[in-house]
């Protein structure tokens, strides 16, 4: 038997109530719907309270619980004094993120498990970016390894700030290989996860960067980077995938192997 569409709030017989959204709830839903739907844009002041509670037939307290939801969401900031008011905000990635990161922490999600599906989702939108590549593409990702590049003597010599700018370049590269495959979905997901594998990586990078086998790694993961461009650039787009799936899990085993890959993700160490 098909489950229940509706969320049971208490039973009557054989049927069931549906809890009626309270008032604020369809404000808010209200004002969400225009936003998401780009018909109020980042900026925007939403008419004044006394404009708005004419146009719902609500009173003031209503109206500002319905402000407290969307400003909980990050949909509206809301500004204090004469000169204040309701201003539209664009939902943003790293509050998704945080919030996801929050999720994975309290259900125990393992380091291990993020680089998982990084090894998952990132090669998939390797092809994709092979298939659907431009000009600017290559441009934008030969550019980033040629940099990656100019910093081996630094690297060399065990220059710190080469070190961070390394890095910085490296995350570049992933993020422009998902932000630009040409799937939404994917390039959300990746968004999501950014913030807690950024955070390990940085750590990571930090305690190991000057160790003596992190040169050759280092030199490994730009030769790796500059053969993926090739291979989007030709168009190839099954080798793209191969050759990223084959990267990233080395990556898995260097940046969270052994019993890193068991510890618990966690945003507040």
């Amino acid at each position: 038997m098909a489950a229940p569409l509706l969320p049971r709030e208490d039973s009557v017989g054989q049927f069931t109530r549906a809890r009626a959204p309270k008032t604020a709830e369809i404000i808010a839903t209200s004002i969400r719907k225009r936003i998401v739907s780009r018909e109020l844009k980042e900026g925007d002041t939403l008419p004044s309270e006394v404009e708005l509670m004419h146009q719902f037939a609500v009173s003031r307290p209503t109206l500002r619980e319905a402000f407290r939801v969307l400003e909980t969401e990050s949909l509206i900031s809301i500004r204090r004094g004469s000169r204040g008011g309701a201003r539209v905000m664009a939902p943003s990635l790293s509050v998704a993120g945080r919030y996801v990161g929050l999720l994975l922490q309290m259900a125990g999600t393992t380091v291990g498990e993020i680089y998982e599906a990084r090894a998952y989702i990132e090669p998939i939108a390797a092809g994709l970016l092979a298939a659907r590549r431009t000009p600017g593409d290559i441009d934008a990702l030969t550019k980033t390894v040629d940099e990656m590049s100019a910093l081996a003597p630094a690297l060399q010599d065990k220059v710190a700030a080469a070190m961070v700018s390394w890095s910085r370049l490296s995350w570049d590269f992933h993020a422009y290989l998902m932000e630009h495959c040409g799937n939404r979905v994917l390039a959300i997901q990746w968004g999501v996860l950014r913030d807690v594998t950024e955070t390990h990586m940085d750590t990571e990078v930090a305690r190991t960067w000057d160790l003596p086998k992190s040169r050759e790694t280092q030199r490994k993961t730009v030769h790796s980077y500059a053969k993926l461009v090739k291979l989007i650039e030709a168009g190839d787009r099954e080798a793209a995938e191969q050759h990223w799936t084959t990267h990233m899990q080395v990556s898995a085993k260097i940046l969270a192997g052994g019993a890193q890959s068991k510890a618990i993700v966690d945003l507040f160490d």
